[in-house]
């Protein structure tokens, strides 16, 4: 199953504010049955806009850098590409995908159903309930290292999302407990279902005549209330 963990970075939290708010930056990371394959998605989006302070603060991507970077309508085709049809990985996914939407529909490209996007913010929420849930926060439940993540930048947070992603369901290699119980599972129901059958016919003595009269003769001594007399 190939699977995609995304991240985007913006100038605003709502794209449908006067100005626009636009996406500056895509990241992603290519899972196939849960195991990163080494490919990835980045890109920097020239937004055609100023950037407020707010949301340099956050990421710190400037209009100097993404002067000569190109617009969201040159790159939709190969994101869209690499995308394809696979599940999206996101954590809060409805700001990324009310984001990536609202760019695709103004590029004149088609949209990204929301159903093809998994949010870990969710399925974090359920876990944990009442626990902080964002990726700082999982990054110190689940032991991962985020000293790199000064700031927010997309193709790092969506790595760091990746590692999230796997723990939360249930760890890197998901098959391998699954795989352990059915084994387990499986040598229980065969020591319940086991039962012994008589054998065809009986196994011949192994002791000889000696042994068998120095058996008799030690039993004779005990007397008659020996219990191996009482047993015969």
């Amino acid at each position: 199953m190939r699977e995609i963990v995304l991240d985007t970075e913006t100038t605003g939290l709502n794209p449908f504010d006067t100005p626009r708010h636009r996406i500056v930056e895509i990241g992603a990371v290519e899972l196939f049955n849960q195991v990163p394959t080494g490919k990835t998605y980045h890109q920097y989006i020239n937004p055609d806009r100023d950037m407020p302070t707010e949301a340099f603060e956050v990421h710190g991507i400037g209009m100097d850098f993404l002067a000569d970077k190109p617009a969201f309508a040159d790159i939709a085709p190969q994101f869209l590409d690499f995308v394809g049809d696979a599940k999206m990985v996101i954590h809060n996914a409805e700001f990324d995908m009310r984001f990536l939407n609202a760019e695709l529909e103004w590029s004149g490209h088609r949209l990204l159903p929301n159903d093809q996007a998994l949010d870990t913010l969710k399925i974090a929420r359920r876990r944990f309930p009442g626990s902080p849930a964002s990726l700082d926060a999982l990054c110190r439940r689940f032991g991962i290292d985020n000293s790199a993540r000064e700031k927010h930048g997309a193709l790092l947070d969506s790595e760091i999302l990746a590692e999230v992603y796997l723990e939360l369901t249930g760890g890197k290699q998901p098959d391998f407990a699954l795989a352990q119980t059915q084994s387990r599972q499986s040598a229980s129901d065969r020591d319940q279902n086991w039962r012994p059958t008589q054998r065809a016919a009986a196994l011949p003595s192994r002791l000889s005549e000696s042994e068998k009269a120095a058996h008799a003769a030690f039993v004779e001594k005990l007397g008659e209330d020996a219990l191996w007399t009482r047993f015969q």
